[in-house]
């Protein structure tokens, strides 16, 4: 009686376990050519015309996993004393739609690793290239511009916003210089 019932659990549990898997999960070092974009410049954009896309895609694009270092990358690196939480503070807040250096993976990468004027200091030597493009998606997902299926959506932490995955999508906008 009792192997009949486990033969039933098993041959129900089965068919479900492929649905378990959110996505598949690389975990290995980039190779140093392929995380640095060849040539980065900040934009071409005028304002209010749309953004062309980006030819430079993020290695951690809509990856949950990228992005939940990214997130713990964020604490640890201390970008809230600047970003606060996202929000803005000293820097400029990562949860609006607008972008004042753009924000196309290529143009957050550069942003990290060349710093820019009045604030922002470059990372680049100091921070791996891996984790800049997990910074690079876990910002990008600040703003809603990641699926809600790979956004992080657990914090461990106190949290003063909305998680991520409920962010409502916003369009970016320029509002910046060059």
């Amino acid at each position: 009686m009792v192997r009949r019932i486990l033969l039933v659990a098993v041959a129900i549990s089965l068919p479900l376990l492929p649905g378990c898997e959110r996505e598949k999960r690389e975990y290995h070092q980039l190779p140093a050519a392929a995380a640095r974009p060849d040539s980065v410049h900040t934009t071409d954009l005028v304002p209010g015309e749309p953004q062309p896309p980006s030819p430079v895609r993020s290695p951690y694009q809509n990856n949950a996993y990228g992005m939940g270092e990214g997130k713990r990358l964020f604490a640890a690196y201390n970008c809230n004393g600047c970003h606060a939480q996202g929000g803005g503070g000293i820097g400029p807040p990562l949860m609006d739609s607008k972008w004042i250096y753009g924000s196309s993976p290529d143009q957050i990468y550069s942003t990290i690793v060349q710093g820019r004027p009045d604030g922002m200091p470059a990372f680049g030597g100091r921070v791996p290239d891996d984790q800049v493009w997990q910074l690079v998606s876990y910002v990008q997902s600040l703003s809603g511009q990641t699926p809600q299926d790979a956004a992080p959506s657990r914090n461990d932490d106190m949290s003063t916003t909305k998680p991520e995955s409920r962010k409502e999508r916003e369009l970016p906008q320029q509002t910046g210089h060059r």
